[in-house]
């Protein structure tokens, strides 16, 4: 179901303006958007970020209207089976054109770049898995095709790149390195971050940080990424900034617990962010949890800091951490909440973010927290394969971070929607008032 670019011009012509803040540089109407996916069905990646930018949403408990106009679409794949495809009901319901292809999507059909910002979210879908067991989501062709709209065009605007930037290393230095060329104002990056922090927890001013631990329960790589990007959250706002990892170390459960055995990282840090969700009835980390093996990753930094991310049991919204911190005896720990319906509400933080960085062409965070996230999965699914740590020059990546505060989730929205409101399916209205 293609539109012509008269359709959709047409249907653009009575978007209305927004009288936005005065910040240097950005469109004085309300941006337009390219929304661009692999597959969109219920609870993707697709679904549950875009129904926030097309109906109301919630963020901090305040009932949110999106910022920005979607304009057009461009769907890979269309979900076979049992899942079932999203993307003709929304272009039906929101009447949005759908192009046949990228460059068609971001000039509306024409042969100029005719959107403000680009909305690139390249995960689900059947894409090839490679010999190191990795699914190959075309985030780099995505990528690509963009930036060469804009090229022919000589014009350039933000661009959204939903999780890591790519399998491989070399392509995903290179979009940052491309976005740095043009001056394209680039964000990426996992939702966890932006969830609610129970218990609430700040990383304190100019802190030195000895060690860290991030713990997830969820698949190989896909979440082992959101894992790593939440310890970088957290480690980057130490005294100095990001100083960029040296090593890394994928360790199944044998290896991995005689390393702690060995002092080199703690069994004690581990238990203290896994009690943050468990109390008094703490599981034995050491053995599979529910037969699920554990495994790990040890990041050894540049400045000496020790990182740890683990695999505990099997849970999609296990993400605690815990760190300790020089001249402290305790560790601190916190674990990020998702809020109901699993990690799908976790998503209106992030579009939030996202239409935030549209409308201002300045990321909230920095694009190197997910591209040093980034090389730290490629090193460690390559350890896991070599069955030895990995070195990692390339990744002396070093930064300072920025306040994102403002633009996490705090806790309020659960008081609106809780555990007992019922789940919408696609993209129905959902019950976000008191």
């Amino acid at each position: 179901m293609a539109f012509t670019r008269r359709q959709a011009l047409q249907s653009l012509a009575a978007a209305p303006l927004l009288t936005l803040p005065a910040f240097a540089g950005e469109p004085r109407r309300r941006p337009r958007v390219a929304v661009i996916y692999t597959q969109c069905y219920h609870r993707s990646h697709a679904h549950v970020l875009l129904e926030n930018f097309l109906t109301p949403y919630l963020f901090n408990g305040k009932l949110t209207q999106p910022s920005v106009d979607v304009v057009s679409l461009y769907a890979d794949q269309i979900a076979p089976g049992k899942n079932r495809d999203l993307t003709a009901e929304v272009v039906r319901q929101f009447k949005l054109p759908r192009f046949r292809t990228i460059g068609e999507a971001l000039t509306l059909g024409g042969k100029e770049l005719a959107v403000d910002a680009v909305l690139s979210i390249g995960e689900h879908g059947d894409y090839a898995t490679n010999r190191l067991g990795v699914r190959e989501y075309p985030r780099k062709r995505f990528f690509d095709e963009i930036v060469a709209v804009m090229q022919r065009s000589n014009r350039f605007v933000p661009i959204f790149n939903d999780k890591h930037l790519s399998y491989r290393w070399d392509w995903a230095r290179a979009m940052v390195d491309t976005c740095q060329k043009h001056r394209i104002p680039f964000m990426a990056g996992s939702s966890v971050p932006l969830a609610q922090r129970r218990p609430a927890f700040e990383m304190p001013a100019n802190c030195v940080v000895e060690e860290a631990v991030s713990i997830h329960g969820g698949p190989f790589e896909v979440y082992d990424y959101h894992a790593l990007e939440v310890l970088q959250a957290f480690v980057e706002s130490r005294k100095g900034g990001e100083t960029g990892i040296r090593a890394i170390e994928f360790l199944p459960r044998e290896p991995l617990f005689a390393a702690a055995r060995q002092g080199r990282w703690s069994l004690d840090l581990a238990r203290a962010a896994m009690r943050v969700e468990f109390g008094d009835k703490l599981p034995d980390i050491t053995r599979p949890i529910g037969g699920v093996e554990p495994w790990g990753i040890l990041v050894t930094y540049r400045d000496g800091v020790k990182g740890v991310m683990l695999k505990l049991g099997f849970s999609g919204i296990r993400w605690n951490f815990a760190c300790k911190l020089a001249g402290e005896k305790n560790a601190r720990a916190t674990s990020h909440h998702v809020g109901p319906w699993r990690n799908r509400c976790l998503f209106m933080a992030l579009a939030n973010a996202i239409q935030q960085f549209f409308v201002r062409r300045e990321s909230p965070y920095p694009v190197e927290r997910t591209l040093l996230a980034t090389g730290a999965t490629e090193a460690a699914v390559r350890s896991r394969a070599a069955g030895e740590a990995i070195e990692t020059p390339h990744l002396n990546i070093a930064y300072q971070p920025r306040d994102f505060r403002a633009l996490r989730e705090l806790g309020e929205s659960w008081n609106i929607v809780t555990d007992q409101t019922p789940e919408t399916h696609g993209f129905a209205e959902r019950p976000l008032r008191r």
